[in-house]
């Protein structure tokens, strides 16, 4: 595989929200005590990690579960990562929405979904994946190809862009899951992004660094006196 950037997804802590059962949406809601441990716990796995960039949604959630996990970071705000704009949607109950109309589309037919007074879930895929995508060319043209990064954002953002790394439609998007603090990881290729991790809540996250580059030796050019002695043999090829 060719030496690319590596990109981590790092998803926010548990919420008030998530612990209540609401759709946060873009309000800003807190990490809940669950959460602030989990973006600790998430913190220790990411240590030692050289990264080249920390990028993230600029909802409060996220930027807690950073100044937790990597104090020592200056994360940049990035307006493509935050949450879908669930307009009317947001701050309800989970069990309420349910009954909606809108919610087996959003379900089942996710590419086709319009939240009232919000945004479409497409239009959320498409700038979360340029979003990335322009940061991950952009780290890879000024800290090489060794270089890894991180983006914190939320569960249907990092969902959205696992799909298109998978080359898979967004309609089949709800099969993924990405939980609170887990760890998602990409290698944008070329050809083809590589899901080189997904939903990792707990293991080690060091051989996610790319070794460095090896040095390719010059061939040699084979003198009258190598030709004799071995016969051709010894001859690069």
């Amino acid at each position: 595989m060719v030496s690319v950037a590596t990109l981590l997804l790092l998803r926010h802590g548990r919420t008030t929200a998530n612990a209540d059962g609401g759709l946060a949406g873009r309000q800003p809601v807190e990490l809940d005590e669950t959460g602030r441990g989990q973006a600790a716990a998430v913190g220790e796995r990411l240590k030692g990690l050289p990264l080249a960039a920390v990028v993230t949604s600029p909802l409060i959630r996220c930027r807690q579960t950073l100044e937790l996990a990597l104090p020592g970071a200056e994360p940049v705000a990035e307006e493509g990562l935050i949450e879908c704009g669930y307009g009317a949607w947001e701050g309800q109950p989970l069990k309420k929405l349910a009954k909606e109309p809108l919610w087996p589309v959003v379900q089942q037919h996710p590419s086709a979904a319009v939240f009232p007074d919000g945004e479409s879930m497409a239009a959320m895929s498409a700038r979360a994946v340029a979003a990335v995508r322009a940061w991950d060319a952009r780290i890879s043209a000024e800290h090489g190809p060794e270089a890894v990064w991180l983006a914190c954002s939320h569960g249907d953002v990092i969902k959205a862009i696992v799909a298109d790394a998978l080359g898979v439609h967004l309609d089949l998007f709800q099969r993924i899951v990405a939980d609170p603090a887990s760890v998602t990881a990409i290698r944008y290729t070329p050809l083809r992004p590589f899901l080189v991790r997904l939903n990792d809540t707990g293991g080690d996250l060091a051989g996610l660094v790319p070794p460095p580059r090896k040095r390719r030796r010059r061939a040699t050019k084979a003198t009258d006196s190598d030709a004799a002695v071995g016969g051709g043999a010894g001859v690069a090829r």
